[in-house]
């Protein structure tokens, strides 16, 4: 009877135990996850690639392009990376403003799917031409780093 009464004093300990470290991890809050440290990079990456375009800063483009970039948007033929750096070292086209808004980033894994609107003013030909575009961009995580292996925009209906 004295083994039993132990045992269960015992057992009630441990429960006990468990409790109130269970109650001591919830009252430290969530942690930070992986997925919430990948938007936030994600959302910092769309800053650098706009300000990359208003500067013409193909190499911070290039350090952000995956090898198999595609880039799909109107009124251009589609573009692989090596023919959108070209362009982008051409100087044919400066971008005045390239401004992004209503950006929505998911995390699967290894891949990430950015979309938003995107609004751009550039000069071409000594012409002004604006554009008003939703977007979306593919990422995808290689050693440890977020690139871009699709970049896709169509006119704002």
């Amino acid at each position: 009877m004295l083994g039993g009464v132990l045992l269960k004093s015992l057992w009630l300990s441990s429960v006990l135990a468990l409790v109130l470290g269970g109650l001591a991890l919830i009252s430290q809050g969530p942690t930070p996850t992986i997925e919430a440290s990948d938007i936030h990079e994600l959302e910092r990456l769309e800053t650098v690639w706009n300000v990359a375009h208003e500067q013409g800063d193909a190499d911070a483009l290039d350090a952000l392009w995956a090898d198999d970039l595609e880039v799909a948007v109107p009124h251009m033929p589609l573009l692989t990376k090596a023919g959108a750096l070209s362009f982008a070292r051409s100087g044919r086209m400066k971008f005045l403003s390239y401004q992004t808004s209503e950006i929505r980033v998911r995390v699967y894994d290894n891949a990430a799917v950015v979309s938003g609107r995107l609004q751009r003013t550039r000069s071409m030909n000594g012409r002004e031409i604006s554009d008003d575009w939703r977007f979306t961009k593919v990422y995808v995580r290689e050693a440890h780093k977020w690139r871009v292996v699709s970049f896709h925009a169509s006119e704002v209906a």
